[in-house]
């Protein structure tokens, strides 16, 4: 699981998806709009302006963006300093132009929200607060200091001082706002994005794993009888040749080297069942193939089934998905990272559910996060006792996430909880994750788990 996520979250820098195209792009609107405002006060409405130095404010970025389209491909991608050098003209350049123009006297002051929408969105979070740093003082200068619009008598236009100031702090608090909000929605949807890309690249290794083993265990079938033929045919020529014979030594050598063959086939075989009567198994079966990799690490993994009292006594027979058997294994591996000694495994069913319960007798989850359980967090745990229980290990709750994710899609329903407090020792008990099946949802029917199966498919 540490390998996927850092697969994934290995660049956290976001402002290389920015192009240099698109910044331009923009760019061009504003200074159309800008140009047309400036025309519609000058010849419509008749007001005086600054021409001149309105004229060389607006050319500025006329030239930032030749030289941008010029000097550079149109798909550029922007380093964080090239993004926050280019946001920061553009909000700068959007300061001058208000300073000529009225101030907070001019309501496109409005738009000194949209570099920080912008800049929010993309630019890490240091980033954004410079950013969001020099929109307030850019504001605040407009309160106190700018250029007044002149209507054709030469009065100028000036709202009343509290709609100024009112203005100027609804101002301030968009810039805060809209930046959080702003960065909140695109995180969110960020680490969701992510986080299903690390979901779909576990089960593709998954399937990969299961079809690769599936081709090892069908050629340890097939292999099976012409390698017990060797070693019979072996074993008798052992027996007709002379002792301490070459002939003899080599007969023992291709017993041996089948034999050799055989453990290898069988060992390379146990990750894969897709031989005809293993793609489906008993429900404690394929438990136990989850947990497998996590029963030597030192703790007690404890399976056990638990027939109902009143329903089939003979455990349902479910088909071996990749989702299942990797979900299952992440919700282990959790409870085994965490547990103090114990790990136990219930497995339960009736007529209309499949249920596993797994258990530890750890610390449990932590309150804060219960209620969110399977959000992928994209923090990294910095606590020392996290540290600790898992040695070498740094995550950003994507596994929880993974396998409620894979097992959701499997059509189970989990979850989360923490036991009672122990009598003994009055902590609070371990961590509980339950997960169901309607039997429909992962059951193999009667007619395919029991019964004559054919032939293996051939290897082509």
């Amino acid at each position: 699981m540490a390998q996927i996520e850092a697969e994934v979250f290995q660049n956290e820098n976001r402002s290389n998806w920015l192009r240099m195209r698109t910044l331009v792009v923009l760019r061009w609107f504003a200074i159309a709009g800008q140009i047309g405002a400036v025309l519609a006060a000058l010849y419509i409405y008749n007001l005086t302006l600054e021409v001149g130095l309105i004229a060389v404010v607006i050319g500025a970025p006329i030239l930032v963006n030749l030289f941008s389209v010029f000097l550079y491909p149109e798909n550029r991608r922007l380093s964080e300093s090239e993004a926050d050098l280019l946001i920061g003209f553009d909000l700068v350049q959007l300061g001058f132009l208000l300073y000529l123009t009225g101030g907070l006297n001019n309501p496109f002051a409005l738009l000194i929200l949209a570099p920080i929408t912008v800049a929010s969105t993309i630019l890490p979070l240091r980033s954004s607060l410079i950013l969001g740093g020099m929109a307030l003082v850019v504001v605040t200068v407009l309160r106190f200091f700018n250029i007044p619009i002149m209507t054709e008598n030469g009065a100028p236009l000036l709202l009343p001082e509290i709609f100024v100031f009112g203005f100027w702090l609804s101002l301030v608090i968009g810039v805060v706002f809209v930046g959080i909000y702003a960065r909140q929605v695109t995180q969110e949807t960020l680490s969701m994005g992510e986080a299903l890309v690390a979901t779909q690249m576990a089960l593709a290794r998954e399937q990969k794993l299961t079809d690769l083993g599936g081709v090892v265990a069908a050629a340890a079938h097939e292999l099976g009888t012409p390698l017990a033929t060797i070693k019979l045919v072996s074993s008798e020529l052992m027996d007709e040749l002379e002792s301490g014979s070459d002939l003899q030594d080599d007969a023992k050598l291709i017993r041996d080297q089948a034999d050799r063959c055989r453990d290898i086939l069988r060992s390379m075989g146990r990750a894969g069942k897709e031989d005809h009567l293993l793609r489906q198994a008993p429900i404690e079966t394929v438990v136990r193939e989850a947990s497998e990799p996590h029963l030597d690490r030192g703790k007690v993994v404890d399976i056990e089934t638990l027939p109902p009292e009143n329903g089939p006594v003979r455990q349902p027979d479910i088909f071996r998905r990749p989702e299942v058997i990797h979900g299952l294994r992440n919700l282990v591996q959790n409870a085994v990272d965490f547990a103090h000694a114990t790990v136990r495994i219930e497995i339960s069913w009736s007529d209309t559910i499949i249920s596993v319960r797994i258990s530890d007798d750890g610390s449990g989850f932590p309150q804060s996060v219960l209620g969110r359980i399977g959000d992928p967090f994209m923090r990294r745990r910095r606590l020392s006792e996290t540290r600790s229980q898992r040695p070498g290990y740094e995550g950003m709750g994507l596994g929880l996430f993974i396998a409620k994710t894979l097992l959701e899609r499997s059509g189970a329903t989990l979850g989360f909880a923490n036991g009672g407090a122990r009598a003994l020792s009055g902590l609070r008990g371990g961590a509980i994750v339950s997960v169901q099946w309607p039997r429909p949802a992962i059951e193999a029917g009667a007619e395919t788990s029991r019964g004559a199966l054919g032939q293996n498919t051939p290897i082509t």
